[in-house]
Order: structure tokens, then C-alpha cells, then sequence
């Protein structure tokens, strides 16, 4: 082998040895020059980004079908019933969190550059045609939920099979999680390829639109952290202080400090399971009760997610011109914070639910895979603070359930 191709191969792998995010940042920023330089070759590089949004349509339907029968059919009947009050602070957390998003959107909507050439998009007119269009969804056949995209049919057959398989032998849940995990291995396989993705995505755009686009990610940008600081801040210190009527702040803080800033760098609620656990210990918590609740939470205590969803779905539904009524606004909330509970434990993974919410306004699978392959490009800032507010919920309400079941 040559110096030359010695040297060429050292360079790619430091490349590969970067984190995901520094190769996406790499990614826009050169993608951004090329399309200033050389607009008509950036577009040249506009089927990288198709290839990528299509894998990611390719893998959504059945990665959300294995994850959600999974969960359910894994789930632990011999639970201790102190969990229920922690549970139950997850899922009004995660239902609060997706309100909030509704009201900024609503406040300040969202608009985004989506190519609808060919693409149909048959929005209902009132919620009783949204409830009707989601009864219809929900019957499908499996097979044809899958290949076409309907994410309301295959989380109904997920929810289904999981709940069967509660009452399976050892071996045939352990099969559909190994399942599940090789799933989510192909998923991180397609997201590995995201730079190379995002900088067709980039280049195409701005050689297009100029600029202007990158202008509306801010803007989604700035929705998406105002509603996560909007529950970090005001929401889940208000839920504390019901429960254990002391000032809150003191211990929002501390779980911000040192449970959120690590879960930003790492961007994985699993991978800070651990620094939760030792920060329980610092506090002081029931160990029987940490021990469960805190991977329990990296599972299903979404509040970033539900936020992302609803945000990015009504921002699709704005991008089209879609009336949606404040009543259908928060049946979408309640199917975010619900779907978020499913969220794949890859980078990115709340992205792969877009679909599933934007199916409830007659969004088609085709523009909502684009918005999800946005979601990817701002998924530098979006998804490490998603994580930091989900991964630091999981400790403040494990605290504060903590405290109510002592004192009673």
C-alpha cells in the first residue's frame, strides 16, 4: 500500500472517530460553501439526500412495530406498586410537555420548505373526520400498514401483539427483543449515513431556495428549546412543588446540572442510566425504587419527544396549509406523548414518529419523511437538549414520587 493511500485511509478513519455530530455540523457548513460557490453542482448532490430520506421510510414502519410489541410484551408484571405514582408523574410530565408544544406552535407557527410536487395530502376538515379517519387506520391489515406507511395501524397491531405476548414463554419475548435489537441496529446503520445525507439535503436546499431555509430552522429551532426550557423550568417545578409543597428549584437544578448536561453531550437516555442512578444515591432515594424508575424512565418518560413531534408535525400541517382546530391540535398531543413512550433508544429516534402524528391530518408518508430528514439537520442542538430535559425528568420526578410515598 502507498504513503498516499495510507495517508487517504488514517484520514477517513479519523473521520468515521468523530462523534455524529461533528460530522453533520461538517456536513452542513460544506454543504452550505458548495451551494454558495457551485449552486448548480450542489443540486448534483440532491440524490444522497433522497436516498437517505427513503431508507429512513424503508426502516420507521417496521422499527416502530417491533419497539412498541416489545415494550409492551417485556414488560415486568411483578412491578413494585410504589412505581405507580412515578408513572404516573412520566406520563403527565411527557402529556404536559406536548400541550405546551401545541400552544407555541399555535402561538407562533411554523412554516417549512417541503417539495409536495405530486404528493396529496387530504387533510380532515373537523375532529369527528379525524377520529373517523383514525378508526379506518387503525383496521388495516398489518402487512399493508407496513409496506405503505400507516404508523396509526402498526402501533394498534404493535400495542395488540405486545399485549398477547405478555402471556408467551421466556423465550418468545427474549426472541422479539433480539428482534427489536437488530432492528435498532439497522436503524443506527441508516443513521450513520446522516451526514452524508444532510449534505445533499443542505446543498440541494440552499442552492434552491438561498438561505432563507436556514432561516426557518431557527425559527423551528427556537419553538422546539423555548417549549423544552417552558418544562424544565416552569412545568415540572410546578408538578414537584403540588407533590411535596417545598421549593423545587433546588432540586431541578441540581438534576439540570448533573444529570442534563452530561445527557446533552451523550445524547442517549440510556447511556445516562448510570449518572442518574448515582445522582439518586446522592439524594438520598430508595434504592428498590431508583432501581426500577430510573431505566424505566429512559424508556418512557418522553417529554422532549412528545415535544419534537408535535412541533415538527403541526409545523408539516402549516407548511401545507392544513386548518387544524385546537381540539384536533390536542388529540395530536395525546397521540405524541403517547407514541413517545416508543421512542427508539438511537439518536434521533423521536424523528421516526413524525409520520405517525402527521397520518392524523391526511399527511403523507412521502412530506413527512422530509420533515423528519430536517428534524436530522437540526437534530445538532434539537435532539441533545431533548435528551438533557428527558434524561433529568427522569430524576426529578423519581424524587419527587420518592418524597410523596415516604410521607405517606
Amino acid at each position: 500500500m502507498t504513503s498516499e493511500n495510507i495517508s487517504n485511509t488514517s484520514f477517513i478513519q479519523k473521520i468515521m472517530a468523530t462523534s455524529l455530530v461533528s460530522q453533520i455540523i461538517v456536513a452542513i457548513i460544506l454543504a452550505s460553501l458548495l451551494a454558495t460557490v457551485s449552486p448548480e453542482s450542489a443540486k448534483n448532490f440532491s440524490m444522497l439526500g433522497s436516498l437517505f430520506v427513503n431508507a429512513l421510510k424503508a426502516v420507521a414502519p417496521i422499527l416502530v412495530l417491533v419497539l412498541v410489541t416489545s415494550a409492551i410484551a417485556n414488560q415486568k408484571t411483578d412491578s413494585s406498586a410504589e412505581l405507580k405514582p412515578i408513572v404516573g408523574l412520566y406520563f403527565i410530565g411527557t402529556l404536559s410537555a406536548a400541550f405546551v408544544a401545541v400552544l407555541l406552535s399555535f402561538t407562533f407557527p411554523t412554516e417549512l420548505t417541503l417539495n409536495v410536487i405530486g404528493a396529496n395530502a387530504n387533510p380532515p376538515q373537523k375532529l369527528t373526520e379525524v377520529l373517523a379517519t383514525l378508526a379506518f387506520k387503525v383496521v388495516e391489515n398489518p402487512v399493508t400498514a407496513v409496506a405503505s406507511g400507516n404508523f396509526i395501524a402498526v402501533l394498534a397491531w404493535g400495542l395488540g401483539l405486545g399485549f398477547s405476548l405478555k402471556h408467551a414463554n421466556e423465550t418468545s419475548k427474549v426472541m422479539v427483543h433480539d428482534l427489536s435489537e437488530a432492528i435498532s441496529s439497522m436503524v443506527r446503520l441508516v443513521i450513520r449515513f446522516a451526514p452524508l445525507g444532510i449534505f445533499g439535503l443542505v446543498a440541494n436546499t440552499i442552492a434552491t431556495t438561498g438561505f432563507s431555509a436556514l432561516g426557518e430552522y431557527s425559527h423551528l429551532v427556537a419553538i422546539l428549546l423555548g417549549a423544552m426550557l417552558i418544562i424544565a423550568l416552569l412545568v415540572n417545578p410546578l408538578i414537584v412543588f403540588i407533590i411535596t409543597k417545598k421549593n423545587p428549584y433546588p432540586l431541578v437544578f441540581t438534576c439540570l446540572r448533573e444529570s442534563g448536561i452530561t445527557a446533552f453531550f451523550t445524547r442517549s437516555s440510556a447511556a445516562n442510566i448510570p449518572v442518574n442512578m448515582a445522582l439518586c444515591k446522592k439524594l438520598n432515594l430508595h434504592e428498590d425504587t431508583y432501581s426500577v424508575s430510573i431505566p424505566l424512565g429512559a424508556t418512557i418518560n418522553m417529554a422532549g419527544a412528545a415535544i419534537t413531534i408535535t412541533v415538527l408535525t403541526l409545523a408539516a400541517a402549516n407548511s401545507l396549509n392544513i386548518n387544524v382546530s385546537f381540539t384536533s391540535a390536542i388529540l395530536l398531543s395525546i397521540v405524541a406523548a403517547i407514541s413517545a413512550c416508543g421512542a427508539s433508544g438511537v439518536a434521533g429516534g423521536s424523528l421516526l414518529l413524525i409520520p405517525l402524528a402527521c397520518s392524523l391530518f391526511g399527511i403523507t408518508n412521502d412530506i413527512a419523511m422530509q420533515v423528519v430528514a430536517i428534524g436530522f439537520i437540526i437534530g445538532v442542538i434539537q435532539d441533545s437538549a431533548e435528551t438533557a430535559l428527558n434524561s433529568s425528568t427522569d430524576v426529578v420526578f423519581s424524587a419527587a414520587a420518592s418524597h410523596h410515598i415516604t410521607k405517606n
